[in-house]
């Protein structure tokens, strides 16, 4: 009988990332994340519903907003969403009034960043 190699853990992807918004702030984190950026909403699961916030994803991204009571926006920590034309989401981006801010040169991308409705930074980033 042969003993099996013991498995060593390791980091294989990313799930999610948290994103945190202000009590009652659905209705908002819906139209910036659902409606102009194009992510779709997904079920929280019911025990976790009732802590408010929502979910959603596109593609490979997934990101959940909870809602946390001193909340504070995110300047500096963001995420990171790959696109696949920045321009034209620029374009939509600030036919809705939202401010877009290129980034500093990073090969291999260009990017930029905006924010969502409750302050927090999001980089926006296409593979070039």
């Amino acid at each position: 009988m042969t003993q099996a190699k013991a498995r060593v853990g390791k980091v294989i992807g990313l799930d999610h990332v948290q994103m945190a918004m202000p009590h009652g702030g659905e209705a908002d984190a819906r139209l910036f994340y659902g409606e102009v950026l194009g992510l779709s909403e997904v079920p929280k699961p019911p025990h976790l519903a009732l802590n408010g916030g929502c979910w959603f994803e596109g593609g490979a991204a997934h990101i959940h907003l909870g809602v946390e009571e001193s909340f504070f926006p995110s300047r500096k920590a963001h995420a990171a969403l790959l696109v696949d034309n920045l321009d034209a989401l620029v374009s939509r981006l600030e036919a809705r009034g939202i401010d877009f801010s290129e980034g500093k040169p990073l090969d291999g991308y260009v990017r930029g960043d905006i924010h969502d409705p409750f302050g927090n930074r999001i980089e926006l980033m296409q593979r070039v």
